[in-house]
């Protein structure tokens, strides 16, 4: 029998935003300030730039981005995660800044008005056909010349073999796909984009961090993430 498909109910009434709430809310925590710079390295906005934000979950990179950058519009399905987002924009305004609940794969924005797009830690739990909306979307809504910034997890790396395995890390039910480099490339390749980079970049976790910068070009599995910079060709 086949599993039921996690969808927008799962976010909505599950205690997944919960669950993670603390890991994921303080921004100043190492796990935190390594996710973010390492996600901005990939391309950092500029001043002028209009931001979008898919599966923006807890706002962590539409507040990071907010005094950066002209505007940022953080989208996600979950009317939890847009209520938890909306939450801290009260407590933490920002004229710049507003929060969305939409389907990244059709989001009913104009077409070809934002300069980035940033997917950080979303496309793991998108399913194939999901995936591919979400991409094509995202070249709808850029501008010619824009970016799309892609973070996700290497499948491959020791740490996520040991949770897909429930060794002594727990299994996350809501990475329903994880994409390899090479899935990843094609899918963006197919949507109409053009790859500027795409690397593997290590863990914020200190030994293993050092390891993973030497040794992860010949050991699959020191390969922690994927990093993708794709670019909406120029007309």
């Amino acid at each position: 029998m086949s599993k039921a498909r996690i969808d927008k109910d799962f976010y909505d009434s599950s205690d997944y935003f919960e669950e993670k709430a603390d890991h994921l809310l303080d921004l100043n925590s190492g796990f935190q300030r390594y996710r973010v710079s390492r996600v901005l390295a990939i391309h950092l906005p500029n001043r002028g730039d209009r931001v979008i934000d898919v599966g923006c979950g807890w706002g962590t990179f539409s507040f990071a981005l907010a005094d950066r950058v002209a505007e940022v519009v953080g989208i996600d399905f979950s009317e939890k995660s847009v209520e938890i987002c909306n939450h801290r924009l009260v407590k933490n305004p920002h004229q710049n800044l507003r929060f969305l609940c939409s389907d990244a794969g059709d989001t009913g924005l104009e077409g070809g008005t934002f300069d980035v797009a940033i997917a950080a830690d979303i496309f793991e739990h998108l399913y194939p056909d999901d995936s591919e909306k979400v991409a094509l979307e995202m070249h709808r809504l850029l501008k010619p010349g824009g970016h799309f910034s892609i973070w996700t997890p290497h499948r491959g790396h020791v740490l996520e073999v040991m949770k897909n395995r429930n060794i002594l890390l727990k299994r996350d039910p809501s990475h329903v796909d994880y994409k390899s480099m090479a899935s990843l490339k094609r899918l963006l390749i197919d949507a109409g984009f053009q790859i500027e980079r795409a690397y593997f970049a290590e863990s914020h976790i200190p030994g293993l961090r050092s390891a993973e910068r030497l040794l992860q070009g010949i050991i699959p599995f020191l390969r922690r993430r994927i990093a993708i910079l794709a670019r909406k060709p120029k007309i």
